[in-house]
């Protein structure tokens, strides 16, 4: 995970006790790929951004560099998306 903004990273909402978000972010991890984690449980403001984002309640919310982005992914859809 990393927190600099100078280079275009992933961004996923989640929180601690998802196991869906627990389970991308492993992948995230073990695909060495740059990202950064939003709590949504610390901040309302950020839950209402990952809502406004996906349209719905559900998290993981992955958004990637090209503005896309994905609701509780599966690993073989962050990896097409990936292209890895």
């Amino acid at each position: 995970m990393t927190t600099d903004t100078a280079t275009p990273t992933i961004t996923m909402y989640g929180a601690d006790w998802c196991r869906d978000c627990r389970r991308t972010e492993a992948l995230l991890n073990d695909l060495g790929v740059e990202w950064t984690k939003i709590d949504v449980e610390a901040s309302a403001e950020a839950a209402a951004e990952a809502q406004a984002i996906s349209g719905r309640m559900s998290i993981p919310v992955v958004v990637f560099p090209d503005g896309s982005h994905l609701v509780e992914p599966s690993d073989a859809a962050v990896r097409e998306k990936l292209a890895l």
